[in-house]
């Protein structure tokens, strides 16, 4: 493992986080040379009492704490010690108990495993891989600290996918969702949860991505994402290596108060024969390039098992991982769900448990006994046991958009929530989810709109024009926002086709209550569009947001020019530096579908004139989000153009 670190960086030692880290201790685990010829490695579990991260006679051993080689799990003695088989290739973790805490580094990362890996990573990797570890040591020790107490309960921010391709992108990410947390005051109790994909593909920029994250000031847990892999590896067994030497361990658990948070590796890279035991993996052999599987594997599901063996069942089981083991945007995927969704459902069979994942740019609470089609022929599965959150990205769609007021891309997920966070409070065994926009104002929590026939029609064409393969299709869009018809007024005709007041309630759930009101009169009940009910995404115009799709429609950075500046300064880049360049054009992906939209059909006879609509969403934990959109009825639209006409007239003499 690595070195301690003396003391922060003096770029690190800012204000924001000095009260954070008088809470947590930098330290590492400490690894006593030797070499270990036996089929088993021991240790201790002790209290550092002066923090120095090294075993002395006079500290106490800490009984009962869970350690593990990624399969078994073993508990401490009254002394502290434990003994455990050494695996060929392991990651050796100790459980953080709660009322404890491990060390840190310098970059807030938890110190919590020894990598053991003899002749390190067989092949070449271009981010590095494993060293070489040799054989076992002849004991790991792991410091403790006495942790504050949890009184108030602590928070955690779960955060999916900032998924930064570049150093410009970990610049929008301290700009955005950094900067949103240094200003929660957050203490060394607390934590963040990064849920996989922290980075696009490019392991270099992890480092200064952590770095960034320490000013925070509370420990940087992270679950591995498809992203943050070497693809260039031949096996799964050294596709995390890099990862693995730069950050830590893969897959392992940590306890904070009453709450156990089980951190799982469901990335298979490559995938293979073993992947086809479930039908429709076809995709991981016949691909004519390796691909990769949400599943966890065997080895993992096993080291769960035995884990949960040791959790009292009165504890609250937060899964952290990153492709989701429920969805909607993704039900009848088979790759984009994990596969052994069904085995980890029997094992938290009678627990209070919450999956939290990233993965597919959405934000979706899925609230237990719901159900969407795909689930039953996909995973086995026809219901949700439990809650099941895919906690949105802080990249929102890939960090594409425009620019936002603070420098950093708009960026709306695929079903319109922005990009952000997901605040999670616990209290003993309970918790509240809370989702923030970064940048944007934490009291707000949804967008409200109007769905017109012309929207509809100006809909479907920008669709049926992003059908096409974008080689043979125009690259200017028959439709921009430009030439969508202003949704807040509203014709007589309009009202007798069908217009719906839209609300999306980015964190909704089926528990959500969502009612409108115009000019304070009686309330019209809003239906959420998707019930849980088993059916499948309802997709097109009918079920999209114009709030999200106005904004994702048309992106003006394509068409951003200089003349002193290079070519890839010329419009925008993302993924591995793909351009995206020429006449405005939409993001890669329009809200066409949705889980949390709500919407009521106005009446047909509203009267003409100016008309406020309030629209108020309650959700689960009684949190309210109220709207007040001002909206016009008129016999005919105006022309929304400027009367040049006026000025050209010659004026009488």
């Amino acid at each position: 493992m690595r070195p301690a670190i003396a003391a922060l960086g003096a770029t690190l030692c800012i204000t924001v986080s000095a009260v954070a880290t008088a809470q947590t201790w930098q330290g590492s685990v400490e690894v006593v040379a030797g070499n270990n010829t036996g089929q088993t490695i021991s240790g201790y579990v002790f209290e550092d009492s002066n923090g120095d991260s090294r075993r002395q006679n006079n500290e106490a051993g800490v009984a009962g704490v869970l350690v593990s080689n990624g399969l078994e799990v073993v508990r401490t003695d009254n002394t502290g010690r434990y003994r455990i088989a050494v695996r060929p290739d392991m990651d050796l973790t100790v459980v953080q108990p709660a009322g404890w805490q491990v060390p840190v580094d310098h970059r807030m990362v938890p110190q919590f495993g020894y990598i053991h890996k003899p002749g390190g990573t067989p092949v070449a990797l271009r981010f590095g891989g494993l060293p070489d570890t040799g054989p076992a040591p002849a004991e790991v020790n792991f410091p403790l600290r006495r942790a504050p107490q949890t009184g108030d309960g602590f928070t955690c921010a779960a955060i999916g996918d900032s998924q930064t391709y570049s150093n410009g992108e970990v610049s929008q990410f301290r700009d955005s969702a950094i900067a949103d947390l240094v200003q929660m005051d957050l203490d060394g109790n607390d934590c963040l949860l990064y849920l996989g994909d922290v980075v696009g593909d490019d392991l270099d920029v992890l480092e200064r991505l952590l770095e960034v994250g320490s000013v925070v000031g509370v420990p940087q847990w992270m679950a591995l994402g498809n992203h943050d892999i070497d693809f260039d590896a031949t096996s799964d067994a050294d596709s995390s290596d890099s990862w693995r030497r730069i950050y830590g361990p893969t897959y392992y658990a940590y306890e904070i108060g009453e709450v156990t948070f089980v951190v799982l590796d469901n990335i298979v890279y490559p995938c293979g024969e073993d992947d086809l035991r479930m039908p429709g993996r076809e995709f991981c052999v016949e691909s004519p390039r390796p691909v990769y599987n949400v599943r966890v594997h065997d080895t993992q599901l096993q080291w769960l098992d035995n884990l949960l063996t040791h959790i009292p069942e009165d504890r609250l089981v937060v899964m952290a991982h990153h492709g989701p083991m429920l969805s909607f945007y993704g039900s009848d995927s088979y790759q984009h769900q994990d596969d052994a969704t069904a085995r980890i459902h029997e094992l938290l069979e009678g627990r209070e448990a919450l999956s939290l994942s990233g993965h597919l740019h959405t934000l979706e609470n899925i609230a237990p006994g719901e159900s969407f089609g795909g689930w039953q022929q996909a995973l086995g599965v026809s219901t949700a046991p439990f809650r099941h959150i895919v906690a949105g990205a802080a990249s929102g769609h890939w960090w594409q958009g425009d620019l936002a007021l603070d420098g950093d891309a708009m960026a709306l997920q695929r079903m319109g929530a922005p990009k952000g966070l997901l605040m999670l409070k616990f209290q003993g065994a309970a918790y509240e989810e809370h989702y923030i926009g970064s940048r944007i104002d934490p009291r707000r929590g949804q967008w409200v709109d109007f769905n017109t026939p012309a929207f509809r029609t100006w809909f479907d064409h920008l669709q049926s024009w992003r059908g096409q393969p974008a080689q043979e299709r125009n690259p200017t869009p028959p439709v921009s926002i430009n030439d969508l018809a202003d949704t807040r007024i509203l014709t007589p005709q309009e009202l007798q086709q069908g217009v719906y007041v839209t609300a999306n309630v980015w964190n909704g759930s089926v528990e959500t209550r969502v009612v409108a009101t115009i000019n304070g009169g009686e309330p019209l009940t809003m239906t959420r569009t998707q019930q849980g009910r088993g059916e499948s995404a309802y997709i097109g115009a009918e079920f999209a947001d114009p709030f999200t799709v106005k904004r994702q429609s048309t992106v003006g950075r394509f068409a951003i020019e200089s003349t002193m500046g290079t070519d890839r300064t010329q419009g925008y880049e993302a993924y591995r530096g793909s351009r995206f360049q020429g006449p405005p054009q939409p993001q890669t992906a329009i809200a066409d579908r949705n889980m949390h939209l709500w919407r009521a059909q106005l009446p047909a006879d509203l009267a003409p004139g100016v008309h406020i609509m309030e629209v108020t969403s309650t959700d689960r934990h009684g949190r309210m989000y109220k709207d007040r959109v001002v909206f016009e009825v008129r016999s005919e639209r105006p022309d929304p153009l400027h009367r040049v006409e006026v000025w050209d007239m010659a004026l009488p003499l």
